[in-house]
């Protein structure tokens, strides 16, 4: 008897590591999982990304947003993690968009063909701010569609 507690105490354990381990790679953990990098870049308008916010290339996911700070400028400074597999050129572009009409916003990196890739800790010059739909169909309503970049 003492025996057939003993085997079905190791499956029971074995099973608890397999659905811990399931739940880390699932839940796309960092405790149990790919090496990353971060990369850090600055927008004027980040209205609707937040962090934990998805990062995609091509409408792929390939990494989260994982602080979002106000700086002395009045800037948003974004760190983005990333996966250390993944190599990008530092004329590389992020734009803030949205999935759908009214959809999230996350923020699409397009890649560039420099040459020189960028490092972890390295900020991304090149951004693209969120488009302030409210603020542009005011204009459009009030016939100010002359100031539009203002």
């Amino acid at each position: 008897m003492k025996k057939v507690e003993i085997i079905v105490g190791l499956f029971v354990l074995s099973g608890l590591v397999g659905l811990f381990f399931l739940a880390f790679r699932v839940g796309k953990s960092e405790f149990i999982g790919e090496k990353t990098y971060e990369l850090t870049a600055i927008f004027n308008n980040l209205s609707g990304v937040s962090e934990n916010g998805r990062v995609e290339i091509a409408g792929v996911r390939v990494g989260s947003i994982k602080n979002i700070e106000l700086d002395e400028n009045f800037q948003a400074i974004v760190i983005l993690t990333l996966p250390v597999y993944l190599k990008l050129d530092d004329d590389t572009i992020a734009a803030v968009k949205t999935s759908g009409l009214i959809g999230d916003r996350f923020i699409e990196l397009l890649p560039g063909g420099s040459g020189i890739q960028l490092e972890s800790g390295d900020l991304i010059i090149d951004t693209q701010s969120a488009i302030d739909l409210e603020s542009l169909i005011s204009k459009f309503g009030f016939g100010d569609l002359g100031n539009i970049g203002q």
